[in-house]
């Protein structure tokens, strides 16, 4: 970032353009006439930025959290995390530790795709969890002996492959 601090009045005249192209490359400084320092900045850095803050700020609270005790916390404890509520401590650890690493690499590449990826598939997997039957299904025991060779659609429909009509 430039040591430029730009005035308001820049803005009128010859030096908008640098300001505007400071500010595409990464950042510009404004000092307005009531002497507030402002600073303009590229969308998307600023999209990336809100993202960090509030997952960095969910990771804190959760970790805090589980680390206050054993349990599961409630659903008013977890707030705007309630959706994690149908996971068990378990779960909750191991999303705690994604979102860790998500974080980290969505920082370092400065974009939040593999962030906003790790929150869509935890998001899915708690509502998926939600459901009961869902959730015996995908959690319970199973035995080799509950399944059975699955049949070809043709041949549940009374004909063979390879026979001809």
């Amino acid at each position: 970032m430039s040591e430029i601090i730009y005035q308001a009045t820049d803005l009128t005249g010859s030096k908008r353009v640098e300001f505007l192209n400071e500010a595409r490359r990464d950042r510009a400084r404004l000092r307005a006439t009531d002497g507030t320092s402002l600073v303009m900045l590229p969308e998307r850095t600023l999209s990336r930025l809100e993202a960090l803050a509030k997952w960095g700020g969910a990771y804190a609270k959760l970790s805090t959290l589980l680390r206050r005790n054993t349990g599961i916390p409630s659903t008013s404890e977890l707030g705007e995390l309630a959706w994690l509520r149908s996971l068990d401590r378990e779960d909750m650890e191991e999303f705690l530790t994604e979102l860790q690493d998500a974080i980290v690499a969505a920082k370092a590449d400065e974009d939040t795709a593999i962030l906003d990826e790790c929150v869509r598939a935890w998001k899915a997997t708690a509502r998926q969890l939600s459901d009961p039957l869902r959730r015996s299904v995908l959690l319970g025991a199973h035995r080799s002996d509950e399944y059975v060779p699955a049949e070809s659609p043709d041949a549940m429909n009374g004909s063979e492959t390879g026979t001809g009509g």
